[in-house]
């Protein structure tokens, strides 16, 4: 019997250091660049003339801005619809993640230099990205502002799915639940460094958080990061020299043009999904919207919610946030191991079923005691499912789309992470509570779970079983 393949921790590692730089790049953009963003539009007369006249016009959206937490009140009477261009604004990172992430994911597919498929992308990408960064709070007008965070968003686009794209490269498939976990746990480390850069930077340097003395000094540390994980991934991961493969066919003399073409137009045929295989990916992408429409819900809206419903301040609700993020951080590499173990789809399955019962339970019940479980078991079974869905699509892709097919789950996770804050807004306008936010994750974990239950496709063959029948072949 072959022996058990194991994965390589340390390669691992090194390669989350990549998605550890994106992550605290989003960690502090988010809070700082709206804040950024109401401070100069709030100063522009212009913003202000349009938002009163879209106001009158349409009422609904001030309901719904109200809806979503926002202050439309101004000083003296009236209102404004800053906060909904901010909004607009905000979601333009996915936004350009759907239109841009497929295609730079599809493309470093096909890209073959000396340094590898994915790595050109970060190379290039994340060096631009941390200028950028650097560059941001120090715009002083609101067009150079938007200049810079359009140009911020965009560049971001390129190498977010080359970057995650390089893990699963790397490591074999039936490996790539657990080599998922450690992504994700380096990119969670990246997050809360990320959300408490701020803080840290004030208790150190002694800067007045209220005269925003460490905005930039955070954005720097988010940039100093991003170009740290480069070199990482440029002097300590090696990606395979990508032209091997043609420089060996001109070697042997066999290179000719039109059977090259022959050959590729035979790869591309063999590549194509087939019918059942098509349905599984829909189905999986359709359950992937879902999730994540849920999920963003939780997280955008739960303060809103400890709010109004449980009495509790920002800074408590943040707490329970955390204690949210540490349960899925704690369970990220037993998910990985399970999911190796007994598949990918069951566990993800499992972790839908765990939130669907205890937000469930809490929405039905009203035990204001329940919310703390339901959040430690919501934050575990967020990681079992999120380990294992990303695994699942690209193995219905097969090794050669890594990239592609890592572009198709950003596309559903990054449209629902659009659509989620609207729909959800129009919910808690017709109910009148954010108790709802209670019946409309577990309704949309629930339709996530149903389409993922049709997905036929997905689950690694065994390393073991790989490796024996390479020995055999030898």
């Amino acid at each position: 019997m072959a022996e058990k393949m194991k994965l390589d921790v340390k390669k691992t590692l090194l390669i989350g250091f990549g998605f550890m730089a994106s992550s605290i790049a989003w960690a502090i953009y988010d809070p700082y660049v709206s804040k950024l963003l109401s401070e100069k539009l709030t100063d522009s007369t212009f913003i202000f003339d349009l938002g009163q006249r879209l106001a009158e016009r349409v009422p609904f959206l001030t309901k719904l801005m109200e809806a979503q937490g926002e202050d439309v009140s101004i000083a003296g009477g009236g209102f404004t619809l800053v906060p909904l261009f901010v909004g607009i604004i905000m979601t333009f990172d996915n936004i350009f993640g759907v239109i841009f992430q497929p295609f730079f994911g599809k493309l470093s597919d096909h890209t073959h230099t000396r340094f590898g498929k994915r790595r050109p992308f970060i190379f290039v990408g994340a060096p631009i990205a941390a200028i950028l960064f650097i560059l941001i709070p120090h715009m002083q007008t609101v067009p150079a502002l938007m200049a810079v965070v359009i140009l911020f968003v965009f560049v971001m686009s390129t190498w977010r799915a080359p970057v995650v794209a390089l893990m699963p490269d790397l490591t074999p498939p039936a490996l790539r639940s657990e080599g998922n976990a450690i992504i994700n746990l380096t990119g969670g480390i990246g997050g809360l460094i990320g959300m408490f850069a701020g803080t840290m930077l004030c208790m150190i340097f002694g800067f007045d958080s209220k005269q925003n003395e460490e905005r930039p000094y955070v954005f720097l540390l988010g940039a100093t990061v991003m170009i740290l994980g480069t070199l990482v991934l440029a002097f300590f991961v090696k990606e395979p020299d990508s032209r091997l493969e043609k420089r060996a066919e001109y070697a042997s003399g066999e290179f000719d043009k039109e059977k090259a073409k022959k050959k590729e137009k035979e790869k591309l045929k063999q590549l194509k999904l087939s019918k059942p295989e098509r349905r599984s990916l829909l189905f999986m992408l359709a359950g992937l919207f879902f999730l994540f429409a849920g999920a963003n819900s939780i997280q955008t809206f739960f303060a809103l919610f400890a709010d109004e419903i449980l009495g509790k301040t920002t800074a408590q609700a943040t707490l329970m946030l955390g204690v949210f993020g540490l349960a899925s951080m704690a369970s990220a590499i037993p998910a990985g191991k399970l999911g190796t173990k007994f598949g990918r789809k069951k566990m993800i399955l499992s972790g839908l079923i765990a939130f669907i019962v205890m937000f469930g339970l809490y929405a039905i019940t009203k035990q204001m005691w329940l919310i703390w479980p339901a959040l430690v078991v919501g934050g575990a079974a967020n990681m079992f499912i999120t380990v294992n869905t990303l695994p699942l699509v690209l193995e219905i892709g097969g090794v050669e789309r890594v990239g592609t097919f890592t572009g198709y789950y950003y596309t559903a996770t990054f449209s629902a992470q659009v659509a989620a804050p609207i729909a959800y807004g129009i919910v808690r306008v017709l109910s009148g509570t954010y108790m709802s936010l209670f019946v409309f994750c577990p309704i949309a974990f629930a339709l996530s779970l149903l389409c993922i239950s049709q997905v036929r496709h997905g689950e690694a063959i065994p390393a073991e079983v790989i490796k024996e029948a390479e020995m055999q072949g030898d």
